[in-house]
């Protein structure tokens, strides 16, 4: 049996593959990713494949590897990375890693929140460039999470994990909007299920966790935008492309909403001339949502025990089933 891994591990992950046995790994060395040409290269005859959310699995790559691939591990929670279609067609089996990293994005989650409603970014710039000259009533003021009502798109692991997080702010409640209700994770939050356009209208602030599918790209576009309050943030951890960038843009200057924070955009990296990065109002992180030590360890942990399980023919620890 023969892997293809295609970025440098943590070294927990590192230990893990070498109880491939009599399995032969090759790896990518490299923290950047593997280019396509070389990709293309290297999976040729492989039986299995260990990916990042940023390397495309798509027909090309799957027609490249051959007929003996049997198994792709994506050390991603997400899998829109991935041809599904193509993937279920020939058979091969999907590991990927959807509990992990919930706990460190729902932190990255409050955090992006907290800098972008109280303006943190801005108001460090300001002390740098000298702009804080003496204490002004209503300098750097932002908005406040106590009595707010929060509204969360798609109130899955994340999406909970998030709410509980802010539930001790003072968030007075909490609305969701998803594909049907969900009263078992909404109960501690005594959170209400409504539809997408009454969320958008009351929301004090909007927290994006939902998955990337036909049905959410571009889901917040300039109809959402307009119906949000004036005085309110958007932040989206979730993927680039459940937001039209666009409309962001046009709803941030022209005040329709207050502010907006982004882990996650299209494409990543975003280019440094995006106009979105030219907006005081406008905080964007580089997708670091489970970029903690430990989460990212256990991650390539996981990736690795489901690429191995795979090859073997074994259950996985963590199976897509397509």
């Amino acid at each position: 049996m023969q892997a293809l891994v295609t970025r440098r591990l943590p070294p927990e992950g590192l230990a893990a593959l070498a109880r491939a046995g009599a399995c032969t790994i090759q790896q990518w060395d490299s923290d950047e990713p593997i280019p396509q040409s070389e990709l293309l290269a290297r999976v040729a005859g492989k039986h299995g494949l260990l990916c990042l959310l940023s390397d495309r699995i798509d027909k090309e790559v799957l027609d490249a590897a051959g007929s003996n691939l049997k198994v792709i591990s994506t050390m991603s929670a997400g899998f829109d990375h991935l041809a599904l279609e193509e993937i279920k067609k020939r058979g091969i089996r999907v590991g990927y890693i959807p509990d992990i990293l919930t706990d460190a994005t729902a932190e990255l989650t409050v955090a992006l929140l907290l800098a972008t409603c109280r303006r943190l970014p801005e108001s460090v710039e300001e002390v740098k460039n000298g702009g804080w000259t003496t204490w002004k009533p209503f300098w750097m003021c932002g908005y406040g999470l106590s009595d707010s009502t929060v509204g969360i798109i798609g109130l899955g692991r994340i999406g909970q994990a998030v709410a509980h997080r802010l539930k001790p702010f003072g968030v007075k409640r909490f609305l969701y909007a998803g594909r049907h209700p969900k009263p078992e994770g909404a109960a501690e939050f005594e959170a209400e299920f409504v539809p997408l356009a009454r969320l958008a209208e009351e929301s004090d602030f909007v927290v994006v966790t939902c998955s990337l599918t036909p049905d959410t790209a571009g889901l917040c576009n300039k109809d959402f935008f307009g119906k949000m309050k004036k005085t309110s943030v958007f932040i989206n951890t979730s993927r680039g492309a459940v937001v039209n960038q666009d409309d962001l843009y046009q709803a941030l200057v022209s005040g329709q909403i207050a502010a907006a924070g982004l882990d996650v955009t299209t494409p990543e990296p975003l280019p440094t001339e995006h106009p979105l990065l030219s907006l005081k109002n406008c905080v964007i992180l580089p997708h670091i949502g489970s970029a903690t030590y430990a989460t990212r360890s256990a991650m390539s942990v996981l990736a690795v025990n489901n690429l191995l399980a795979g090859l073997k023919g074994e259950s996985m620890p963590s199976e897509l089933h397509l």
